[in-house]
């Protein structure tokens, strides 16, 4: 379980930013979630401070009951071996192939090469990239390269995977296929967090959703939207499917009155042979 207790973050230059704002939440094992919010709301600073890159000015942040928050230099590599990352820009190492971009981080957490070997290849076999192996970054699509870095993330099979907007570069089809993987990964029992903007994609797998607004949570709720809908923010849309209603009944009038016509000239033609006659 990850658990945020009272947590703020400032940052001290000429003036106090407060990147977070006295936050407090959890997360159970195994939920999929998506944090959500315009930039500067200050969702990079949670995945900063959940893989101890930074520090909070005050509160608490538990990894399994063990605060995270107080943990020696020595405990940092362990507590990161818990913890995948997936970044928008991929951070890929371009001399390397995607063999070794994988089995490096089994490599840096001291396995054995015949354990890098299996790993390595047996996760590019999981993200259907066994048989790129061999190649650059610089030979891949976009989402074979973001599909690389899942891999990654994956290879110390961790209890966590952070995707901080993972489909941001990428176009629909590919950025759906990330999401189709982080899903899976999600239902192999994997906690997944995804800072996000992708609107289409947390109204598509209405999972769970914070909201970060300045820094502070306005709203938590399971199998949510993007974007918390209200009645104000409805009858644009009820106003839009009634004009659309209103112009299918026009439609089918229109139709009937042809119809109609169509009808009424096949009759009346016979009888003006007739007369002509």
């Amino acid at each position: 379980m990850i658990k945020f207790q009272n947590v703020t973050k400032e940052y001290r230059n000429h003036n106090v930013t407060k990147a977070l704002d006295d936050i407090t939440f959890e997360i159970a094992d195994g939920e999929f979630v998506f944090v959500v919010g315009t930039s500067g709301a200050g969702k990079s600073t949670i995945i900063k401070l959940l893989i101890r890159e930074e520090l909070p000015s005050s509160g608490q942040i538990f990894l399994n009951d063990v605060e995270i928050t107080s943990l020696r230099k020595k405990g940092l590599p362990l507590l990161r071996r818990e913890i995948g990352v997936v970044f928008q820009d991929y951070k890929l190492l371009q001399h390397r192939t995607v063999y070794e971009n994988v089995a490096f981080a089994l490599e840096v957490a001291g396995q054995k090469n015949t354990e890098v070997k299996d790993v390595t290849s047996y996760v590019l076999d999981l993200v259907g990239l066994e048989s790129r192996a061999y190649n650059f970054p610089h030979q891949l699509s976009g989402g074979e390269r973001q599909r690389v870095a899942i891999a990654r993330a994956l290879v110390n099979d961790p209890q966590i995977l952070i995707a901080d907007e993972p489909t941001g570069n990428l176009d629909p089809e590919n950025g759906w296929e990330v999401i189709q993987l982080l899903n899976k990964v999600n239902n192999w029992g994997t906690t997944v967090i995804m800072a996000t903007h992708d609107d289409t994609v947390v109204n598509s797998l209405q999972k769970r959703v914070i909201e970060l607004v300045d820094g502070k949570i306005i709203r938590d709720e399971g199998k949510g939207n993007y974007k918390n809908g209200n009645a104000s923010e409805k009858k644009p849309l009820e106003s839009k499917d009634k004009s659309a209603e209103d112009k299918i009944k026009g439609t089918k009038k229109e139709t009937k009155d042809l119809k109609v016509k169509e009808e009424k000239e096949k009759q009346d033609k016979p009888k003006s042979e007739k007369e002509s006659k």
